[in-house]
């Protein structure tokens, strides 16, 4: 298999991102968004996907987070489709369920080439709190299915337990992560792409 790597820049009025990604990686990073819980969420995605990333993003968080974040989740979407390329010989399919302390969610992934998002679970409570006073509850949908839909993923995610915010927006991208390792990895028995269709 050919070196699976991709940078993505991307600017706007309301922000600035830039991304570089390695699929086969050890999961390191380096993150700076300006969103400190952003931070830390991106490098648990790092961490548990085994995909290095260097990410840097500057935006208007003097107004609101929401801006930074998805760009920066769109930016990383580019990214990771850029390295996937004709996604021969990958597994496609990752499903996993991580729990954190009492939050509990499951992931489950598809490189399908069709952006698709499923979110259940969290309460409406949840999508309105301020994690670490920056970081909307809600921002992790959103931050995922911005990813989803722009790196050409099926994305089925759910809250099964949780009470702690921060908690269960972490279990939220841990399983992502986890089911994303898996589907983007090499199948060592496949050849070729992983479809009946040819492509992906």
């Amino acid at each position: 298999m050919t070196q699976r790597t991709a940078s993505a820049q991307r600017t706007t009025s309301e922000s600035d991102v830039s991304v570089t990604l390695d699929l086969d990686g050890t999961g390191t990073s380096t993150i700076d968004t300006g969103v400190p819980f952003y931070d830390h969420m991106l490098t648990a995605l790092s961490k548990h996907s085994l995909i290095d990333l260097q990410v840097r993003a500057q935006g208007d968080v003097h107004i609101d987070v929401h801006h930074t974040v998805e760009d920066t989740a769109i930016t990383l979407g580019w990214a990771l489709r850029d390295a996937l390329g004709d996604k021969a010989g990958i597994r496609r399919y990752g499903d996993a369920s991580v729990p954190l302390d009492e939050a509990l969610a499951q992931a489950v992934v598809d490189v399908s080439g069709r952006p698709y998002f499923v979110h259940e679970g969290e309460s409406e409570a949840q999508r309105y709190h301020l994690i670490g006073g920056h970081f909307t509850g809600s921002m992790t949908g959103h931050a995922i299915e911005s990813l989803a839909f722009q790196a050409g993923l099926t994305v089925h995610l759910r809250l099964l337990a949780g009470r702690d915010a921060h908690h269960i927006a972490e279990a939220q991208f841990k399983a992502f992560a986890r089911a994303l390792r898996t589907a983007v990895e090499p199948d060592p028995r496949a050849h070729g792409v992983p479809s009946t269709k040819g492509a992906l």
